[in-house]
Order: structure tokens, then C-alpha cells, then sequence
């Protein structure tokens, strides 16, 4: 039975929902004429996204959306009700803007709100970049794919801040005729502060896999976890992109006049295959971490940072491992327990695989990386256990070196310290759920038929740690037996049964 003061917050949040929770769908086979609902989708995103409104979801149906002009999201959501717009279950939506000239001004979506969640969507063949993140902030684009566009496949600028690009890749874009600037993900030139990227993979854009070169703004800070970057500087058939090419893993900064600042963290990153270096300072001046780093089979160097920076900032390198001996690493750096210091002797016999073909295989059902043996620790190497806590999981006595740390399968970062509980179940129109989380992160609630068709989205919002007391609408479906689905910090999972009956009113 829900308690007296639960009573009072579920009164309280009744009163604050403000908004139907309808969603809209778009289809290949659909008019803008049409209601938007499932049985009469709109044609265009333009036009769904001129009906959503905070809180409330577009499903795109799985195809190929042929497409001229650039779609220009400029509508935002909050930060209690954001704008969702996924591909619909087990589909892809694959936005083909390849009848675009190439101009700087073709990008595929220009996104200039805030608050939206994006998944499940593919852009390919714009006259520039595939998406463009412009001054929005708090978006999550999640679980997209950005490939053979004409310039970066995701640029963050325009003073962009707190966006979140999750289990997404970028591949094969190439900008002509110069093939400078084409990077997988580019937070550059004017991008503002606190974008996070994890999970990504960058291979073979013509330019680097990661571009964090400044023009306009300065003293930024950008981090990237779990990320991978890989044969960048070449053109998609593997053959060099050319002399302008950088060809960097991850470019963390520079600037026209070697002054800009941007702060750069990496966690958990693997650079590997590339044309030239696979974690590159390129005259950033702004601070540096890395923690649990591999680099492997860079043509340049595994790792360049040598030029001194700016004062107050620092470079720290932690647990990070190099194979091929191939890190040049400045006096001034915070050093600790890297493979290249004493008393480590790395070679290829440390690693299960040093075959990197599974990297580009396909992605987990759930948008997750895929499992490979390429750069992970064989059993009795001296880089296992070997490492310095610098707060992220391990498994041993001790962190290992790099970025794959023996036996953490099923204790990574544990979310949720309590069941996860709807109240009432039954439910007419309205329902309290309640868990606590023992870290902050983002809880994600769908509802499905029993036939495991998504209906809709109840909640996607960044909560804090402590007890959560999360509304959910269902007052838009008929009744009967439902499943619901809550995914917290895309770790955890849990799944229960929820009965609607209009009875219970």
C-alpha cells in the first residue's frame, strides 16, 4: 500500500503533468495530410517535429527516407520532459541525404534545441556534415550511425554544451577535394563545455576518428570513455586519404595561434590502425587525462604529447598501456604505473589477439560495443593487476593497464540499490515508480504490448542519486497487460508486469 507521504508526492506530480504523452510517426508510405498517428504517419520529420511537444515521442519507421533538404530541429524540450525521436523497435531509419550537393550548408539534421533524446537513426550522404549540433545542449544522440557524409559525421559547435553521444559510429566520411576536415566526431572550433561521448567507434574518415582543434571559443573540457578510434587518415577501400589527411585517433585540441585550451579527458580508450598518432595533443594547451588507455599499430606514434601547456593545466597519464613502443610522453606529465615506464616489458604475448578485425563487427542488441579478444590482457601477462586506482571499476587486487580490464563482465557500475516498484498496479491513469539510485544517471522507461511492440516512451530523464519518485502517464491506452521496461545509465535493466484497468478509477 503506497504511504501517506507517497500519497502526497503522487498528488503532487498529478497536478504537474502537463502534457499528453501522444507519440507521432513518420513512414516512408506516409502524408503529411495524415493524423500521425500509427495507422496515418506523416511523411516528414519536418512535420512531426512541428506537432511534438515536451515530453512526448516520434517513431520513425524502419526504411530509407531519400532526402534533399537539410531537417532543422530548432524546438526544444525541458529538462523533466524531453523530446524523444527513435526508430521504432528492432528497425533502422536510414536518412539518405546523398542528392545533396556538397556545400557547407547541407548538413543532414541541424540541431539547434535542447533536450532531445535520438536513436536508432542513420545518416548518410549529406553535402556536409551527417548531424550538426549547433547551440543545442542536454541532447542525447544515442545508438546512431553517421557514415560516407561529406564533411564530419557528428559536429558539435555553435557553443553546444552537456550533450551526450552514446554507442553511436561514425565511418567513411570524406570531404573533397582536400579530405581535411572529415572527422568521425568533431567537439571543435567553437563547441562549448561538458559533451560526453561513450561508446563510440570512429573508422577510416578521411580526416581524424576525434577532432578537438579550436577556432573561437577556448578553455573547454570534453571527455570520452569507452571510445574507439581506428584507421583514420584513409578513405573507405583503406587507401590513403591524402597529404591534408591528419589521419589522428584522437585529436584533443590545437588552435591557428597554439594558445586555445582544451581540456581533454579519455578513459578506457583504444587508438589503433591510424595514419599517424593515436592519441594526439596537437598543441592543445588545455589539460590532459588518461586513464587506462591502449594504443597499438599507429603508424606515427601511439601516443604524442610533448608541448608544454598552459599554466595551471596538466597532463595526467595513468594505467595506460602502448604496444610497439611507440609513446612520447613530455618530462612535465603525472605519470603512474603506464606500460612504458619500468618495470614493463609489453609485447604482443601480454594480449589474447593483437588482430583487430572484430572491432568492426556489429553492435550488441542492446547498442553496446561488440566483444573481442583484439587488446585484451592474456592471462598471466604482468599488466594485469598492475595498475592505480584513479576511480574507475576493476575487477583484481588492482586495475590492469589499458583499456579492457580482466573479469569486469557484471560489476560494472551498479546503478540502482532497490527494486524497482510501480505504484498502483493496477493502474487507471496514473502511476508513481519509486527506486533509489546509488549514483546519479539516466532513467529510461518504455511500455510494451505483450507481443513486445514498443507503445511508448513513460519517461527518459537525467536523475540524481537518492529516492526517485518518477510519474508515468498511461491514461492515452486501452486497458490490459503490459510489460514495462526501465533501463537505468544504460547499465541496468529490469522488467515488470503493469495491468491497466479503467475499473480501479
Amino acid at each position: 500500500m503506497m504511504s501517506k507521504r507517497n500519497r502526497v508526492i503522487f498528488a503532487i506530480l498529478l497536478l504537474s503533468l502537463a502534457v499528453s504523452a501522444q507519440p507521432w510517426y513518420v513512414s516512408t508510405t506516409g502524408s503529411d495530410s495524415g493524423s500521425g498517428t500509427e495507422q496515418s504517419p506523416f511523411l516528414t520529420i519536418e512535420k512531426a517535429v512541428s506537432m511534438v511537444q515536451p515530453g512526448q515521442t516520434i517513431f520513425i519507421t524502419g526504411g530509407t527516407y531519400n532526402l534533399v533538404t537539410p531537417v532543422t530541429i530548432a524546438k526544444s524540450g525541458t529538462e523533466a520532459a524531453l523530446i524523444s525521436m527513435f526508430a521504432t523497435t528492432g528497425a533502422r531509419a536510414v536518412l539518405n541525404f546523398s542528392g545533396q550537393p556538397l556545400d557547407g550548408s547541407n548538413r543532414g539534421i541541424r540541431l539547434t534545441g535542447s533536450y532531445w533524446h535520438i536513436r536508432g537513426i542513420d545518416i548518410t550522404g549529406a553535402g556536409d556534415n551527417g548531424m550538426k549540433i549547433e547551440g543545442g545542449s542536454n541532447n542525447i544522440i544515442e545508438n546512431c550511425a553517421f557514415y560516407r557524409n561529406r564533411d564530419s559525421g557528428l559536429q558539435i559547435d555553435g557553443g553546444a554544451s552537456s550533450n551526450t553521444v552514446k554507442n553511436c559510429d561514425s565511418y567513411y566520411n570524406a570531404d573533397p577535394p582536400d579530405y581535411g576536415d572529415a572527422d568521425g566526431f568533431a567537439p571543435k572550433m567553437t563547441a562549448g563545455s561538458g559533451n560526453y561521448f561513450y561508446g563510440c567507434r570512429a573508422w577510416r574518415n578521411s580526416d581524424d576518428g576525434w577532432d578537438g582543434y579550436l577556432r573561437g571559443t577556448d578553455d573547454i573540457s570534453t571527455l570520452a570513455e569507452n571510445c574507439w578510434a581506428f584507421e583514420n587518415g584513409y578513405f573507405e577501400d583503406g587507401t590513403d586519404a591524402g597529404v591534408n589527411a591528419n589521419g589522428n585517433g584522437f585529436k584533443m585540441g590545437g588552435s591557428d595561434d597554439r594558445t586555445l585550451k582544451h581540456n581533454f579527458t579519455l578513459k578506457n580508450c583504444l587508438a589503433f590502425g591510424n595514419k599517424a598518432k593515436g592519441f594526439d595533443q596537437n598543441n592543445n594547451m588545455g589539460s590532459m587525462i588518461l586513464y587506462n588507455c591502449t594504443g597499438h599499430n599507429n603508424l606515427t606514434a601511439n601516443y604524442r604529447i610533448t608541448q608544454a601547456l598552459a599554466e595551471g593545466k596538466v597532463l595526467i597519464v595513468k594505467n595506460c598501456a602502448d604496444l610497439g613502443n611507440k609513446a612520447e610522453i613530455g618530462s612535465f606529465a603525472q605519470q603512474e604505473r603506464n606500460s612504458w615506464l619500468s618495470p614493463f616489458v609489453v609485447t604482443a604475448a601480454d594480449f589474447r589477439s593483437i588482430e583487430s578485425v572484430a572491432a568492426r563487427g556489429p553492435r550488441k542488441t542492446d547498442g553496446s560495443l561488440p566483444d573481442m579478444d583484439y587488446m585484451h590482457l592474456m592471462p598471466g601477462s604482468d599488466l594485469i593487476d598492475a595498475g592505480v586506482n584513479v576511480g574507475l571499476p576493476f575487477a583484481g587486487l588492482a586495475p590492469d593497464l589499458g583499456c579492457f580490464e580482466t573479469g569486469l563482465a557484471g560489476i560494472r557500475n551498479t546503478v540502482v540499490s532497490t527494486a524497482v516498484l510501480c505504484f498502483p498496479n493496477p493502474i487507471f491513469d496514473q502511476g508513481l515508480m519509486q527506486f533509489t539510485l546509488a549514483r546519479g544517471g539516466r532513467c529510461e522507461i518504455w511500455l510494451y504490448d505483450i507481443s513486445g511492440r514498443q507503445i511508448k516512451t513513460l519517461a527518459d530523464r537525467i536523475l540524481e542519486p537518492g529516492e526517485q519518485n518518477i510519474m508515468i502517464d498511461v491514461s492515452d491506452i486501452r486497458d490490459g497487460i503490459y510489460i514495462c521496461r526501465a533501463r537505468l545509465n544504460g547499465i541496468q535493466t529490469f522488467t515488470f508486469k503493469l495491468v491497466k484497468s479503467s475499473r480501479i478509477k
